[in-house]
C-alpha cells in the first residue's frame, strides 16, 4: 500500500450534480463542503497585518506566545487544565496532521490504523501513504490486535457523533491495552446543539475525567477553520503526550512544516478572544434551524447531528438519488458514499452558506412537498 493506492479525488463525482443545480433559476444553494463563507473577525485580520514582515523563519513549535495561548484555551474552554508548552504544537492545518500522522509515527506495513466506520475519509488516506491498514470500527472493544492508531472523531464529521467522557474514557483504556496511539479529532468542539451539548461542553480526550491521570499515548487535534473563518490561513495545533509531541516535532523540523509567522500571530489572537466564537456560533444556529425543520417537512430523517458543521440526512435511498432530487432543486450536499461503506443512504448538508442562500434552500424544500 502507499500513494498509488489512493483512489481519485472524490468530490470530483459532484459535478453532474454542481451543474444541474446550478441551473435552477434562482441560483445555486452550495451546501456541500464545510468552507466557511462568514468573514474571518477583524481581530483575527489585524493581528496578521502587523505580522507581515515575517523575514525570518517561524518557529516550527511556535512562539511562545502561541504556545501559551494553546495552553490557556484548553484550560478555558475544553476543561483540560495543566498543560505546558511542551505539551502543545501548531500545524498547517489540521488535514496535513490527520494524513501524515501515521507516517510521522513510522507506521507500515504490519500495522493497523483504525478509524470511525462514518468518517472523514483522510484518516484512510494517511494509514494507506503510511503503507499501514486502515480498518472501520466504532466500538473501541473491537479494536483488532496489531492497532498502533486509533482516530476518534468527536463530534464527527459528518454524523455529528460526540463522545461522552465514559466513551472517552473507554476508548483511552482500550487504546492503553493494544499499546495504541489515540488520537481525537475535536474540529467542531464548540458547536454543540441537541442533547447534552446543548448546555455542557463537548468533552475532550484529553480531560482529567478521561486520562486517567496520565496524557501518554493520547492527543487531540483542533482547528480554528470553522469556529474563527480561518481555513484559509490553515491554522490548527496538536496537544497531548509530550513525549509523542516532541517526536512529532523532530519530525516536523526535518519536513519544514513550519506554520507561516503572520499565521501564527493570527492564531494567538484567535485563540485569546472567545467572543467572535460565540458569534459565529449563533451565525450557524440560525442556518441551522432553518434546515433542519425544511429537511424534515421534505421526508428526511436526520441522525446523529447533535453537534458540528452538518446535517447527516436520509431518505432511505440511495445518497446519489437523494442527491440528484436536491440538484433540482438547486441545493447541492455532499453524498454518504464519500464518508464509507456504511453510510451509502445519506446525504452530508453543511451550514456554511449565507443565511439568504439557506432560506432559499427551506423555502425550496417547502415548496417541492407542497
Amino acid at each position: 500500500m502507499g500513494v498509488r493506492d489512493l483512489a481519485e479525488y472524490p468530490w470530483d463525482a459532484v459535478a453532474p450534480y454542481r451543474e444541474q443545480a446550478a441551473s435552477h433559476p434562482d441560483g445555486l444553494v452550495d451546501l456541500s463542503i464545510g468552507s466557511p463563507v462568514d468573514p474571518t473577525p477583524e481581530v483575527i485580520r489585524a493581528a496578521l497585518a502587523r505580522a507581515t514582515d515575517a523575514h525570518a523563519y517561524p518557529q516550527t513549535v511556535g512562539t511562545a506566545a502561541l504556545r501559551e495561548a494553546i495552553v490557556a484555551w484548553y484550560a478555558r474552554r475544553r476543561g483540560v487544565p495543566g498543560l505546558s508548552a511542551a505539551d502543545v504544537m501548531p500545524t498547517i492545518g489540521s488535514k496535513e496532521l490527520v494524513a501524515l500522522l501515521p507516517t510521522l509515527l513510522g507506521l507500515g506495513e504490519r500495522d493497523v490504523v483504525v478509524h470511525p466506520r462514518v468518517a472523514y475519509p483522510t484518516y484512510a488516506v494517511g494509514a494507506t501513504v503510511a503503507g499501514a491498514t486502515p480498518v472501520a470500527v466504532d466500538d473501541p472493544a473491537d479494536w483488532p490486535q496489531g492497532t498502533k492508531l486509533a482516530w476518534i472523531n468527536t463530534p464527527g464529521n459528518p454524523d455529528g457523533r460526540t463522545w461522552g467522557v465514559e466513551e472517552l474514557a473507554a476508548a483511552v483504556r482500550r487504546a492503553r491495552e493494544l499499546g495504541a496511539v489515540l488520537a481525537s479529532d475535536e474540529c467542531y468542539a464548540e458547536l454543540g446543539w441537541d442533547g447534552p451539548w446543548a448546555t455542557q461542553p463537548i468533552p475532550s480526550v484529553l480531560d482529567p475525567r478521561v486520562t486517567g491521570g496520565t496524557r501518554s499515548g493520547l492527543l487531540s487535534v483542533y482547528s480554528l477553520s470553522k469556529q474563527s473563518n480561518l481555513a484559509g490561513y490553515r491554522a490548527a495545533f496538536v496537544a497531548g503526550c509530550a513525549r509523542i509531541i516532541g517526536d512529532l516535532l523532530t519530525a516536523r523540523r526535518h519536513l519544514g512544516l513550519m506554520p507561516p509567522v503572520p499565521v501564527q500571530h493570527a492564531m494567538t489572537a484567535a485563540l485569546r478572544d472567545d467572543e467572535h466564537v460565540a458569534r459565529q456560533k449563533e451565525l450557524y444556529r440560525q442556518r441551522r434551524e432553518l434546515l433542519v425543520p425544511a429537511l424534515r417537512a421534505a421526508g428526511f430523517r436526520i441522525d446523529g447531528s447533535e453537534a458540528g458543521l452538518y446535517l447527516w440526512a436520509t431518505e432511505d435511498r440511495d445518497a446519489w438519488d437523494s442527491m440528484g432530487r436536491l440538484a433540482r432543486l438547486g441545493i447541492l450536499a455532499g453524498p454518504g458514499h464519500f464518508y464509507g461503506d456504511h453510510s451509502a443512504d445519506h446525504v452530508r448538508v453543511s451550514l456554511t452558506a449565507p443565511l439568504e442562500r439557506v432560506e432559499k434552500a427551506a423555502a425550496r424544500l417547502a415548496a417541492s412537498v407542497v
